[in-house]
């Protein structure tokens, strides 16, 4: 019985290896010849959930626009119409409102082990520039899904976010009219934000996933010693600190997926809006221009960020800040002079700098969801202060101390 199996899948594998010869050698590339360091840990899960959740976010935004209406008019009604009539969209909105926060739950941890790890460092620029590119475009493609239910919170939080533009000089208000496409957020908005948020930007977070996995692959993974494992090799040329993605890895991110998604079917299941954190209550309440909520607030993934923005008092210099926050991150390659890349060798004087760099970030998230008195507001722009000149003077600390040794090869104890 095996041999005719066998024989299927072999005659089934040649007919499609005569009409696409560059199959087997990409997957060989980038599965069962691609090389990653033996000693990868907890934190390398996050790259293979990333690429799951995208594929949740994809699979059920598309059948949730089987029943949307982008239309000022219909949309918050045609919500309610998939959440109690349609057969089964209930679970599929939950899996689709839950999944983008386990989204940016994943890439945050996911960009937390790069920073540990020194995964931006050279040869790996490209790398973390890419991701640094999805983790933007992730970012829009949030905020144009978050305004597409039309509740309260989604029309203010397009209403407050779009008004920022009006800040850049010269043109800010011709360009605020033309991202709206009204003279306020309306159903022109709702529309091109509906089309961006389905077609244009998916096309473009695929696109940056594949160059930067093609990257990643070029110059390989980064491990937790921060030890090139491409150095030391056997006699056929295979890294001696190395094993095959394919089967091993594939294997374990398997083990992964089942643990990460009993956790996202918990949430799901039992407290899908998390306590307002996920869905806000207020997203619960159709739009109205008339009434203002009492306190506008984005999703938790963009809270640090507001922080920032609210606790400067200049409007142009609060976006300017509430950007430049997320374009620094651009330059951690540049900005890091440490000569290791892992902070297993790293001086405890950077330990103590990332530990307080995450505080701070934690501490921003959480003040950006609150109302915004004096006191949060002071401690905002103190946090501010820290967040940016983290990254400024990283050339000197980063510099000082004296590293550890690093091994010449993944210890055998990992």
């Amino acid at each position: 019985m095996m041999s005719v199996i066998e024989r299927t899948v072999s005659s089934v594998t040649a007919w499609f290896n005569e009409r696409t010869p560059g199959l087997m050698p990409a997957y060989k590339k980038h599965m069962s010849e691609y090389y990653a360091p033996k000693n990868f840990n907890l934190f390398y899960y996050f790259g293979s959930l990333a690429m799951l959740v995208l594929v949740n976010q994809i699979v059920t935004g598309i059948f949730l626009t089987m029943n949307f209406k982008p239309s000022a008019a219909e949309a918050f009604a045609s919500v309610e119409y998939i959440m109690r009539d349609v057969e089964g969209g209930w679970l599929i909105r939950y899996m689709h409102s839950t999944g983008a926060s386990l989204f940016f739950v994943v890439v945050y941890l996911h960009m937390f082990r790069g920073l540990i790890y020194g995964s931006y460092q050279k040869p790996r620029e490209l790398v973390w520039i890419l991701g640094m590119l999805i983790f933007l475009t992730l970012m829009a493609e949030a905020f144009l899904g978050y305004v597409l239910p039309w509740g309260q919170m989604s029309y203010w939080g397009a209403q407050v976010i779009i008004n920022l533009f009006s800040a850049v000089p010269i043109i800010g208000p011709e360009l605020t009219e033309w991202i709206r496409g009204d003279y306020l957020v309306s159903d022109a908005t709702l529309n091109r934000f509906f089309a961006l948020h389905v077609i244009a930007l998916p096309l473009v977070i695929l696109l940056l996933v594949v160059l930067h996995l093609g990257a990643l692959h070029e110059v390989g993974s980064n491990n937790p010693e921060g030890v090139d494992i491409k150095k030391v090799k056997d006699e056929t040329g295979k890294p001696k600190d190395g094993i095959p993605f394919h089967p091993y890895y594939t294997v374990k991110d398997l083990f992964g997926v089942g643990f990460f998604l009993t956790i996202a079917a918990f949430i799901l299941f039992f407290t899908p809006t998390f306590g307002g954190l996920f869905l806000e209550y207020d997203n619960f309440i159709p739009a109205d221009p008339m009434v203002t909520p009492a306190h506008i607030k984005p999703v938790w993934y963009f809270t640090p960020f507001y922080a920032m923005l609210r606790a400067v008092p200049d409007k142009l210099f609060g976006v300017i800040t509430m950007g430049g926050a997320v374009l620094i991150l651009f330059g951690l390659p540049w900005f890091d002079r440490c000569k290791v890349k892992s902070i297993r060798y790293r001086p405890t004087l950077h330990k103590v700098m990332i530990t307080l760099f995450v505080i701070a970030f934690v501490v921003l998230a959480y003040l950006g969801m609150q109302a915004g008195s004096p006191a949060q507001t002071w401690t905002a722009r103190i946090l501010t202060v820290f967040y940016f000149g983290f990254f400024l003077t990283m050339p000197i600390w980063s510099a000082m101390g004296q590293t550890k040794e690093v091994p010449a090869r993944v210890p055998d104890h990992d």
